[in-house]
């Protein structure tokens, strides 16, 4: 009889271990999934302002096309990036198409840029400044994003969370970078 205790005791100790590391790999997981989600829905808040943004381009290629109807080229440019951004699905997809859209648009505005009548105008004018405006959103929805991504990659690197995260498929977020063409400081020649 004596025997038999022992080896109860043996196999309560032994579930209790067993329901304890269940416990912990069900809490690290659960943490992991919810960071996920606060990533994911950071990135929609930036998908909101880069709809908004895929909306308003039409106008603004057809604004300046009424100006400078030789740059061909950079309305394509600007026409095929949008398609590509708003063709995106997985935010790896999507941070490269919107970087080669801010590129494009970039270049739209150097080419208005060269038209003082365009630059006057009024439509034009409101539409640049409903671009700076949604720019401006998409910046800030791009930091609470970036936040978002850089805590869940730190959790996801850390022992032992890298370990239940690598058995359960999980994978570290890319950061929405601004674009060299984005950082550079515009140069004014009179």
């Amino acid at each position: 009889m004596g025997l038999g205790i022992v080896a109860l005791v043996i196999l309560g100790v032994l579930v209790l271990i067993v329901l304890g590391i269940g416990g912990w790999v069900i809490g690290l997981y659960n943490s992991l999934v919810r960071l996920k989600v606060a990533t994911e829905s950071a990135f929609s808040g930036i998908d909101v302002q880069l709809k908004r943004r895929h909306d308003l381009i039409p106008n603004l290629v057809e604004t300046v096309k009424g100006y400078a109807t030789h740059e061909k080229g950079t309305f394509e440019a600007v026409t095929q990036a949008r398609a590509a951004a708003m063709g995106a699905r997985s935010v790896d997809e999507k941070i490269a198409a919107e970087g080669m859209l801010s590129g494009a648009l970039g270049r739209l505005m150097a080419v208005a840029e060269a038209y003082p009548q365009l630059r006057a105008n009024e439509n034009f004018m409101q539409l640049q400044g409903q671009l700076t405006d949604i720019e401006n959103r998409i910046s800030a929805a791009r930091g609470g994003y970036n936040g978002s991504a850089e805590g869940f990659n730190a959790t996801l690197q850390q022992f032992p969370t890298n370990i239940i995260g690598g058995i359960f498929g999980f994978r570290a977020f890319e950061f929405f970078r601004v674009d060299d063409g984005e950082r550079a400081v515009p140069q004014v020649k009179f």
